[in-house]
């Protein structure tokens, strides 16, 4: 009796700690996910000094700051740079500095909670802070046709998001996931992550939708967003598609073997297939698109 009393108490014990600890991560789980840097982004220690600030205003009232470059050449598409859930926009002056050099226009997009920005990041949130994006490049006559979108890690999910709404040029993926939960299921294997996460950034349900051009670049070393996640995004994508694997790389250094020459290899292999058709825009050429 005695014995039994005592496994019923640290049986107690365990479950109301597992139910303590499960408790702390549901209601903390988006400072897990965003981890915003909210001191305002410089453009000079950035690099960027020939990008200009811009507004976006979002539908539900939020101005965010974004930074933007026209193309030089007109027929040139805009980047649309979405990045992912740490810091700000000034981080990423160096990934966009080839393809300014290029000619290419960038628009650097900054999240709500972000860089000086008002509200607080969600999953919601952040659509509509892309589609405030999409909104701006349309009042400065950009057409959809003209814009690339180029979603990094957690901004992975804002670009198929708008990418399943609206038919763009092109759409590049660094680091992508199939969704949060499964990726949480990873990390926090010990917690029914399938049924406790909020923000779900579900791309495995859309992907499949999606007839833009699709590059996926993704190091084969990356433990944060583990390399199987981006192949399974892939394999559910339609052609035209391209898949970039880096076998050195991890999650954050995909600059530092190769990206930026993978990612203009694909801008101009479709730039050229699509001068051949006679069009101005970098449409979805008719055969699939693959890199060596």
């Amino acid at each position: 009796m005695i014995l039994a009393e005592h496994v019923l108490r640290y049986l107690t014990i365990a479950v109301a700690g597992y139910a303590l600890l499960t408790g702390c991560l549901f209601l903390g789980q988006r400072r897990l996910l965003y981890l915003p840097d909210r001191t305002m982004p410089d453009p000079v220690l950035a690099g960027l000094t020939d990008m200009a600030p811009a507004q976006l205003a979002t539908d539900d009232g939020l101005s965010l700051l974004a930074w933007y470059a026209p193309a030089r050449d007109p027929d040139k598409p805009i980047l649309v740079y979405l990045h992912g859930n740490a810091g700000h926009i000034g981080y990423r002056g160096s990934k966009v500095r080839a393809y300014l050099d290029s000619g290419f226009g960038v628009l650097l997009v900054s999240w709500r909670g972000y860089g000086g920005n008002s509200g607080d990041p969600t999953e919601q949130g952040l659509y509509r802070d892309g589609r405030a994006a999409m909104a701006f490049l349309d009042q400065a006559g950009v057409s959809p046709e003209r814009i690339v979108l180029y979603g990094e890690s957690l901004g992975t999910g804002v670009a198929v998001q708008l990418a399943s709404e609206t038919r763009f040029g092109a759409i590049i993926l660094e680091a992508p996931y199939t969704t949060i939960p499964a990726v949480a299921a990873r990390h926090y294997w010990y917690i029914p992550a399938n049924y406790l996460v909020r923000d779900k950034f579900d791309s495995l349900s859309k992907i499949g939708g999606i007839e833009t051009p699709l590059l996926i670049l993704h190091g084969e070393r990356d433990n944060i967003i583990p390399v199987e996640f981006g192949r399974e995004l892939f394999a559910a994508a339609r052609e035209p598609k391209a898949w970039r694997g880096f076998p050195e790389a991890g999650h954050n250094d995909l600059y530092d073997f190769g990206a930026a020459n993978a990612v203009l290899e694909f801008l101009f292999q479709l730039s050229s297939l699509s001068e051949r058709d006679g069009q101005g825009d970098i449409t979805a050429p008719k055969d699939p698109v693959s890199l060596p």
